[in-house]
């Protein structure tokens, strides 16, 4: 069976769940205790030496990083739907995931690891950089219900998590309803997995 390393506040470990769910793939959750440090021991770095979450293991194959486990997941299980086949097709899905490994992760996901993690950095600056990747999102999704496709695909899961998040940690949405529809036209797919939401605290 597949085992999935998690951790439950883990924007990009709910990009996972939430595609295993949607593919009906059965598969085992092992929580990594973040707090207390399992992902720096040598029995985690085994399978990921950066020590990050997520990480999938399908038998023999370990599979780091949470955009290539969806590529991977897509390809053995998806039969083309959630990563398109053709060249252009991919290439869409491609710059898309990109997008979510930097622009997002640099954006939303960060304000979502100082809030949570007190993590370095400035989160005003933060919050404004996310702000504008949304403005960015926010004009693609003006005339189109999904990023890269006329269907959802796996650049719409890798994306979505750590956007549905970030109001939880400052970053309003208000102004960006096409973003606000995109969401709500995900979540309503059969299977979709409800981002984890923040301690009351933050």
């Amino acid at each position: 069976m597949i085992r999935l390393y998690d951790f439950h506040l883990s924007g990009n470990a709910h990009k996972i769940r939430n595609l295993l769910s949607l593919l009906g793939v059965e598969h085992e959750l092992v929580d990594v205790d973040l707090g207390g440090g399992e992902h720096r021991q040598p029995a985690f770095l085994e399978r990921n030496p950066f020590g990050q979450v997520p990480v999938l293991v399908d038998g023999e194959i370990v599979v780091r990083d949470s955009s290539a486990i969806l590529v991977y997941l897509a390809r053995k299980f998806g039969r083309g739907t959630w990563l398109p086949v053709d060249a252009e097709g991919e290439a869409r899905v491609q710059e898309w995931l990109a997008t979510a490994s930097t622009n997002v992760a640099e954006g939303p996901a960060r304000a979502w690891i100082i809030a949570l993690f007190d993590a370095p950095g400035d989160a005003d600056e933060v919050r404004d950089r996310a702000r504008d990747t949304l403005a960015i999102f926010d004009a693609h999704l003006a005339d189109r219900d999904f990023l890269a496709a006329d269907r959802p695909t796996i650049a719409d899961i890798a994306n979505h998590s750590y956007i549905a998040m970030a109001p939880a940690v400052g970053v309003t949405l208000e102004d960006f309803p096409n973003v606000r529809a995109w969401i709500e036209r995900l979540e309503k797919l059969p299977g979709f997995v409800a981002v984890p939401l923040p301690p009351e605290s933050i």
